[in-house]
């Protein structure tokens, strides 16, 4: 018996291709589906403040037909990359599997990955075969005592052990920090010669203010203008140019005679909210079409029932598309010293 069922062929009478261009004038290619609410952290500046955090009961996620069925309609609309996220997405159960599935269903699907890397050693091969592009790891320090201080956990050592199998397997990383000022700011030479010995990219994300019950304070904001300062007085840094600039929402840099490279991103300080080209659905199948946005669009009871169907949820979809927001506007209206959302990270997907 298998886990998935066989795909169901539909048409929709809508045209089977369909780019999505928001009333901006942004082409929306890009989808993050978290598929479960639930993380073996408690960071510090995601879950460690919420008192009474209930997560999510079984029946409400998308179960994997459902996520695979909002996988075929995006790829209807032209939506040419997917970031499986979390929570901490390898908690759930024949994940691999799933993955699996949605590469033999959709073999040119640009798949990416977003994981803390505690579960993640022993796996790396399996990932590779199945068809994974590259990994996105979370790792906000290189001390293990600091990391058991962020993360609740003292899983650093399995963390970097899965960061070094996957180089040595030739796949893909980028290290994702959160840029913590006081915190972990004074590792900043630490991460660069990082970055500098090993071929990966090493990316620094502002705090944001992202949740009712956030931590997050204005002196605790380490911009992306003092990161690269700071790491260009220790490395030679130059700045990637042309078509790789624009893959995503980091600036990257080069390191001079080095493997890896540098970027930040700067959503508080210098937003890019003018190529945003993501959409969002949490693990109980709700679409966001702005991170900082509490506007949500109901998927599940469409996928659920028997009488709507692919062309009911294109159609929604697309509506929400149309009228996705600039998160800047959100971020101005609603001021820097308050949460730009109620919901946690890990509720949307990290």
């Amino acid at each position: 018996m298998t886990l998935l069922s066989p795909p169901v062929q539909q048409h929709s009478g809508l045209p089977l291709s369909e780019t999505m261009v928001d009333h901006h004038g942004r082409s929306i290619n890009y989808l993050r589906l978290s598929i479960t609410d639930r993380c073996n952290l408690r960071c510090l500046y995601c879950r460690s403040s919420c008192t009474g955090l209930k997560m999510l009961p079984h029946e409400q996620m998308l179960s994997y037909e459902e996520c695979l069925e909002l996988i075929a309609v995006a790829s209807e609309l032209n939506i040419s990359k997917v970031r499986f996220t979390g929570g901490e997405p390898f908690i759930r159960r024949n994940f691999l599997h799933f993955l699996e599935q949605v590469l033999q269903r959709h073999p040119h699907l640009d798949m990416r990955l977003t994981t803390n890397a505690t579960l993640l050693s022993g796996k790396i091969s399996a990932l590779k075969e199945i068809g994974v592009q590259g990994l996105n790891i979370s790792l906000d320090t290189l001390n293990r005592e600091k990391f058991q201080r962020i993360t609740g956990r003292d899983f650093f050592p399995q963390v970097r052990g899965a960061i070094d199998q996957c180089l040595d397997q030739g796949l893909r990383v980028k290290i994702n920090v959160v840029a913590l000022k006081g915190i972990n700011d004074d590792e900043l030479p630490a991460f660069v010669r990082f970055a500098e010995q090993f071929p990966l990219d090493l990316r620094f994300i502002e705090f944001m203010p992202v949740g009712e019950q956030t931590v997050w304070r204005p002196e605790q904001l380490w911009t992306a203008t003092e990161i690269l300062r700071d790491a260009g007085e220790i490395v030679h840094l130059d700045p990637v140019v042309g078509l790789e600039k624009r893959r995503g929402p980091a600036r990257m840099f080069t390191i001079r005679n080095g493997q890896g490279r540098i970027g930040v991103i700067s959503p508080l300080s210098s937003h890019f909210c003018g190529q945003c080209n993501r959409l969002r659905i949490t693990p109980d199948g709700r679409l966001r079409t702005c991170l900082f946005s509490d506007k949500e669009y109901r998927l599940r009871p469409i996928l659920r029932s028997p009488k709507l169907g692919r062309e009911h949820l294109r159609r929604v979809i697309i509506r929400a598309g149309k009228v996705k927001p600039m998160g800047h506007e959100i971020l101005a209206a609603q001021g820097r010293d308050r949460s730009v959302c109620r919901k946690i990270m890990s509720a949307i997907g990290g």
